[in-house]
């Protein structure tokens, strides 16, 4: 099998702002990476303020010091950028988002797993390079950075044959286990998209007829070694994943390879 290594790692310090590129990243004890959706923010029902219920997300920018946990912030309607640390400075912070959304806002943290949307598979994201480079080809946009932008993924593999990661799942109901570098993970489902997608990162403009044109372009270049059976829609890009509570410690670093060193039959039942 070709060698295929991790090419870029993306963390989320706060859920569903903008990412930060880093050479590596440690797994938590909860299975996910440090510092990725670490800190979100929450509406006074409780409820994440995030692109699926809030467009106006897409309008903010934020810039991270991970080692000071500080972040610089601006919009549309506060082009001055401004900074804040993200412990000492948190109510400076909800007025802030308070003042841009024009309702409260709270700022909540995790250190143990962050905020992942899929409580079952809370590890990292995984996407292919060449998967980005199709989707680009198929929406005609100005470049692959958009389409990460657009899908969000932790971690981006060096690959040459798009939707290669697709091989990183197995079956209903199993986790397919694979390494990269020394970590030990599990596949566990091609990842259903929402609509954050269908929009642009830096304005939220949507794209009309988004989700129907890809899940049509999903479905007529599957590769066909794949398992059909795991696409009920082909609305899915990225592959979720979980890491083992034994690798909390370790790192993922760019450069490190993946390894997919177990026969099919060595899959591992899961039951949600």
């Amino acid at each position: 099998m070709d060698r295929i290594a991790i090419k870029t790692i993306s963390l989320y310090p706060i859920k569903a702002l903008d990412p930060i590129l880093v050479p590596a990243a440690c797994i938590l004890s909860g299975g996910s990476l440090q510092h990725d959706r670490e800190f979100a923010l929450v509406d006074s029902h409780g409820k994440w303020i995030n692109a699926k219920r809030e467009p106006k997300v897409h309008l903010v920018r934020a810039q991270y010091d991970l080692a000071t946990l500080r972040v610089t912030l601006s919009s549309p309607e506060n082009t001055a950028p401004k900074t804040f640390n993200l412990i000492d400075d948190a109510r400076a912070v909800e007025d802030w988002f308070t003042n841009f959304f024009g309702y409260a806002v709270t700022l909540q943290r995790n250190t143990t797993t962050g905020f992942p949307d899929d409580l079952d598979s809370p590890g990292p994201t995984i996407v292919g390079s060449a998967s980005l480079s199709e989707v680009r080809s198929w929406f005609a946009l100005p470049d692959t950075d958009e389409v990460r932008r657009r899908f969000r993924a932790n971690i981006e593999l060096d690959t040459d044959s798009p939707f290669w990661e697709d091989r990183l799942f197995g079956a209903t109901n199993t986790a397919r286990p694979f390494r990269i570098g020394d970590v030990a993970i599990q596949g566990m489902n091609p990842c259903q998209r929402c609509p954050v997608p269908s929009r642009d990162p830096s304005t939220g403009i949507v794209m009309p007829e988004f989700q129907r044109l890809f899940a049509a372009k999903r479905e007529e270049t599957l590769p066909a070694w794949a398992d059909r059976s795991r696409f009920d829609h082909y609305y899915r890009l990225t592959v979720n994943t979980r890491i083992p509570a034994g690798e909390a410690g370790k790192s993922l670093r760019c450069g490190e390879q993946v390894l997919i060193a177990f026969p099919q039959s060595a899959e591992q039942p899961f039951l949600r």
